[in-house]
């Protein structure tokens, strides 16, 4: 193949991964409520199907979530909406996400915040979406291989706080973490099906709303499940 073919190839392939996060926003996000203009178009610039394997690219865009290996999977596009969405982003944030993962979620919420925080107990998971990140440029993406349970203390207080793993409950050092006038968004619930939980600290005390049904993979750590 020569370089002119192989060139249009790439802009062919550009294009159809293009039209397919489209429609994956009207069909899947905007159809749904979401119409924050931050979050739409920062899941407008995350290229989805870099963040899973090469036999999953195709699907990368479908509205549901992906395994990405060792037992994690990468959201459903919705869920990575909703939660973004529910989080009140401004833009001059400092946001810590608990379960890095395939590094999709940190990705869309680098578009919109000053900087990203984000912890993996996995060291695979860890090295390769370290390795993506720098490759695809994102530099306000910190990275921390560790327990995400017990949160990362000494870059803290968090403006927002986003766990991408359920739990039986708030790991009380997240809390603790989170800014005064902060947000926190967490699944808790059992194995299989969790509530989803918006916490918000104020100067009275915190409040809990609740969004909905959801399923997550298991929160591993100290102030999590066992393994």
């Amino acid at each position: 193949m020569n370089l002119l073919i192989f060139n249009n190839a790439m802009k062919e392939i550009s294009k159809k991964f293009i039209r397919l996060r489209n429609e994956m926003l009207e069909k899947q996000i905007i159809a749904r409520g979401i119409t924050d203009p931050q979050v739409l178009d920062a899941i407008s610039r995350v290229p989805r199907h870099l963040f899973v394997s090469e036999a999953l690219v195709d699907s990368a865009y479908g509205d549901f979530p992906l395994p990405i290996g060792e037992g994690q999977t990468i959201s459903q596009p919705y869920i990575i909406a909703q939660m973004t969405h529910n989080l009140d982003l401004k833009g001059h944030e400092r946001v810590l996400e608990i379960g890095t993962g395939s590094g999709y979620q940190a990705a869309v919420l680098s578009k919109i915040v000053y900087k990203v925080y984000t912890i993996e107990r996995n060291n695979s998971l860890f090295l390769q979406t370290r390795k993506l990140f720098d490759r695809l440029k994102y530099h306000n993406i910190v990275t921390r291989y560790s327990d995400g349970t017990q949160g990362w203390n000494s870059e803290g207080p968090f403006d927002a706080i986003i766990v991408t793993a359920g739990g039986q409950s708030i790991p009380l050092p997240l809390v603790d973490q989170l800014a005064l006038g902060g947000r926190l968004i967490m699944p808790v619930g059992g194995n299989h099906v969790q509530e989803l939980l918006k916490l918000e600290k104020t100067q009275e005390g915190i409040k809990t709303t609740k969004l909905g049904g959801c399923r997550f993979v298991k929160l591993i750590g100290q102030h999590g499940w066992d393994r």
